[in-house]
């Protein structure tokens, strides 16, 4: 059984049972709006309502018993928070000004078009579903706690600004509009995504789709497919990754960089909520969540026109950034341990005991790569380790690889720090100056401070030595 949209219920209420069957076949064939009830007699629909479950009401105004101006004004006395829409037989301008200050949020003629109908209700959907959104997310993020941390037990971390990524990413999981995750390379934003599809309760699988270097074309291909006969040597039908995604998530990683080509099919896909395979002129309905994720800074490329403004605001309806490792230090012991203890497993091989200054080199990288740099030096530290204690050399190496190039001319913090002085100090005081700068930067660490200052440890010991004060 397909899982119903949208959450709530959508309650059709009138008199005449052709134009609930009627209306009902349009709302499902045209807007993909499957959860609807009908209810010819307007004295039970309080009674509906007090079950609980309807957040959308659609009434005829002229109806025995009780008018729908009657009912219109009960609704919104005693459930304000639902939604109610007048599609009416009556065309006045007066009835529909009245019937606006009652509370409806809009106001249709039976004989309007189709099109407009159908759309005043998509929009009516679409605000209920943020007014939920909303207040979902403000329930979650004000307790603090994840109801199922179990859903990012693929992500390590103690981080307090990636524990409100979780419960962020948690708050919005039900919400059919669509995420954003952002972020540089290698922090996981993937695993963000796996976790908020868990969370959705989505019963369609998650399909992951890379569009970097999709020309327009492969592009629309890989997501809407094609027909028979579409172009030359598509001889077999193909679904594209939407109708992969059917009732699950499909996630579109490196969005940054789409095509403005592609971003148009993007965003109507988006706006419409329906796409065209290849060579096909029936429409079919978008029935995934959309979830897109980029390690660029989608508004300065919005700025300068490489992408487009009004996709861009549609698609961070709901947005979380995921921090860099370097802002999270925190997490680089556990993520040491947990990659160890990985790769060893994955190797064959017993965990290998990482040496006590390890932990603290590595605190002092930039970590460009992020989680998944370090995951990369820990398999490459383990596979080719020999002693019951880890080897730093690896480590060391990879470091050194990862810095850029010194160029000849000097940078400014390559700079002789003492152009300025008008008195400069002796050498032993600049000297002094030195250690206790490393010693600062290695955490008290000798070791480390005397691998920052290129000297051997017993060299440093001494020099540490020289500066304590005599005793008294």
């Amino acid at each position: 059984m397909d899982q119903q949209y949208p959450t709530f219920r959508i309650l059709l209420v009138d008199d005449e049972p052709a134009w609930l069957k009627s209306l009902s076949l349009t709302l499902r064939s045209c807007a993909g709006l499957t959860n609807i009830s009908t209810c010819q007699d307007s004295r039970e629909v309080m009674g509906l309502l007090a079950q609980g479950g309807i957040g959308l009401v659609l009434l005829d105004l002229t109806m025995p018993h009780l008018s729908g101006e009657e009912l219109l004004k009960q609704v919104a006395e005693q459930y304000p928070e639902t939604t109610t829409i007048v599609v009416s037989g009556l065309n006045q301008l007066e009835t529909a000004v009245r019937c606006m200050k009652l509370g409806a949020f809009d106001y249709f003629i039976k004989t309007d078009d189709e099109d407009r109908i159908v759309g005043g209700v998509l929009r009516a959907v679409r605000m209920k579903e943020m007014q939920l959104d909303y207040l979902e997310m403000s329930s979650r993020l004000a307790s603090g706690e994840l109801q199922h941390p179990d859903a990012f037990a693929a992500i390590v971390t103690a981080d307090r600004a990636m524990l409100n990524v979780f419960a962020y990413a948690e708050a919005v999981a039900k919400s059919p509009q669509p995420l954003m995750i952002t972020g540089e390379s290698g922090v996981g934003k993937e695993l963000i995504a796996q976790a908020v599809h868990r969370l959705s309760g989505c019963r369609g699988k998650l399909v992951t789709v890379n569009v970097a270097g999709l020309d327009d074309t492969v592009f629309a291909d890989t997501l809407f497919g094609h027909v028979r006969g579409a172009f030359t040597g598509a001889d077999q039908l193909r679904r594209g990754m939407v109708e992969e995604a059917a009732d699950g998530t499909l996630f579109l990683d490196e969005i940054g960089d789409l095509s403005i080509p592609s971003q148009v099919k993007l965003l109507r896909l988006l706006q419409e909520g329906e796409f065209f395979p290849l060579g096909c002129d029936q429409p079919r309905r978008l029935k995934a969540r959309i979830i897109v994720a980029t390690h660029q800074n989608l508004m300065e490329k919005e700025s300068a026109g490489t992408f487009r403004r009004d996709l861009f605001y549609r698609l961070r309806t709901h947005q979380v950034h995921v921090p860099p490792l370097r802002e999270r230090p925190g997490d680089i012991t556990l993520l040491l341990d947990h990659f160890l203890r990985e790769a060893a497993q994955a190797l064959g091989r017993k965990k290998p005991t990482p040496p006590r200054e390890l932990a603290q080199f590595l605190v002092m990288y930039s970590f460009p790569g992020n989680v998944r740099e370090l995951k990369a030096m820990v398999y490459d530290a383990v596979s080719i380790h020999r002693d019951r204690m880890l080897s730093m050399e690896s480590f060391l190496k990879a470091v050194g690889q990862s810095q850029p190039p010194v160029k000849e001319s000097p940078s400014p913090s390559r700079q002789n720090p003492f152009a300025g002085f008008v008195d400069l100090p002796t050498f032993s005081d600049a000297a002094a100056f030195l250690v206790a700068e490393a010693m600062h930067r290695a955490n008290g660490n000798q070791t480390m401070a005397a691998r920052l200052l290129g000297i051997s440890q017993p060299a440093l010991n001494k020099r540490l030595k020289a500066m304590r004060p005599e005793p008294v």
